[in-house]
């Protein structure tokens, strides 16, 4: 173990940051379906599964901010690790930012102090260079059930339908397809780039990534520059020019699993409160789900979204996970939601700026943050240069925990 920060000091932090320099945007969106805003428990709609693809990849993964031969060596510079060898382009032709990372994982740094559950994220060091990464089906893509809940649910050896994994995998399934089933097919704009991780044969879903400049600089004698992929998920209808960041919205959805379950946080039956006691359904839900809901927030504000879709699904079904209704969606300002919730941005970027000014403390190298499950304290570990990666295809994820220093 390298270092350790608890909670208490991070929950101090506080860094002002300017808006961020929108560099290039990729990808189609399609406008937001306004007939989901008026679903009620009594007009509720099945959740479909649509044949469409949505893209998630990582840091390392993207290829507008990583490639391994487009460019020439001139414009990249190179990172090997043993065998592995990863390939950062100076984004655009020319180096623009020296840290990089995804909104999800920001979002998950920032809203640490809120966080309950055990995660990890990646760094990878390379000089004055520093990737912020995750690893295939990490923890910064999991979406937790109750984490915050006095009595939130668990796992066991043998995994339930209620288990906190089983509710994560249906909690991811039900955001994936809220977000596809929510828009029109037929209404859509074009960014001004192609989606960066399709293939011509396949499907997209709506999907508009941002690529953000921030500036993490305390003075004028440095030069903290951090290139973020954000990402919406559709557009207002009416709106002049989406393609330019107008009318932007972000989608997510709450599920409920069963009101009566060990984990269910007290919350009450969606079906009988949900259109007429509104307010302490959602005052539930931000008790129980303080973590989830921050990072949605912050990935919101980051992405320039003007509005949020949250949506309300529940099982058709308790007894069975892989059937949902949906019973209604609010809308809400992203800014006006993280107020309700508590959320501070400079707290948050107090905490990202921290922990990269503890990275670059060490050599070049690969490392990995960790939040303790059991503890409200993250920790920074060295690992091998060849830890999570994967040789060749198919092959197991190989994970080295044991010989972190």
């Amino acid at each position: 173990m390298l270092e350790e920060i608890d909670f208490l000091r991070l929950t101090k932090l506080r860094l002002e940051v300017e808006p961020p320099e929108t560099i290039e945007s990729y990808g189609r969106i399609y406008a937001y379906d306004k007939a989901y805003d008026r679903v009620t428990t009594r007009t509720e709609r099945p959740l479909v599964i649509p044949e469409k693809t949505r893209f998630n990849p990582s840091t390392s993964d993207d290829p507008v901010i990583q490639k391994a031969s487009t460019l020439p060596t001139p414009f990249s510079f190179l990172v090997y690790f043993g065998l592995m060898v990863v390939v950062v382009i100076q984004f655009i032709s020319e180096e623009v930012a020296s840290i990089y990372a995804t909104d999800s994982i920001l979002s998950m740094l920032m809203c640490a102090p809120r966080s309950v559950f055990g995660w990890d994220i990646i760094v990878i060091r390379d000089g004055e260079n520093l990737i912020l990464d995750k690893r295939d089906g990490g923890s910064s893509d999991t979406i937790t059930v109750n984490e915050n809940a006095a009595d939130p649910p668990g796992d066991s050896e043998k995994e339930t339908l209620n288990s906190a994994t089983s509710l994560a995998l249906e909690a991811m399934f039900i955001n994936t397809n809220f977000a596809i089933q929510v828009v029109k097919d037929d209404t859509f704009t074009d960014l001004p780039n192609p989606n960066p991780f399709a293939e011509d044969t396949e499907q997209l879903a709506s999907a508009g990534y941002f690529y953000k400049l921030f500036d993490l600089s305390v003075n004028d004698e440095e030069e903290v520059k951090l290139l973020v992929r954000t990402e919406v998920d559709a557009y207002m209808p009416g709106t002049t020019n989406p393609s330019g960041g107008e009318g932007l919205v972000t989608i997510k959805a709450l599920n409920e699993f069963d009101a009566k379950a060990p984990g269910a946080g007290n919350a009450p039956d969606w079906r009988t409160k949900l259109d007429s006691q509104r307010g302490a359904v959602v005052a539930t839900e931000m008790k129980n789900n303080s973590f989830k809901m921050g990072r949605w927030a912050v990935q919101s504000i980051l992405a320039g979204a003007d509005l949020m879709k949250l949506g309300y699904v529940s099982r058709a079904n308790t007894r069975d996970n892989s059937r949902h209704v949906i019973l209604s969606t609010a809308t809400m300002r992203p800014s006006e939601f993280a107020a309700q919730l508590n959320v501070s941005l400079m707290n948050g970027w107090g905490i990202v700026r921290t922990i990269i000014d503890l990275c670059f403390k060490h050599p070049d190298g690969k490392y990995v943050l960790i939040k303790d499950p059991n503890k409200p304290v993250i920790r920074l570990y060295s690992v091998p240069p060849d830890a999570f990666a994967k040789e060749e295809e198919g092959e197991e994820e190989m994970v080295y925990e044991d010989d972190a220093e």
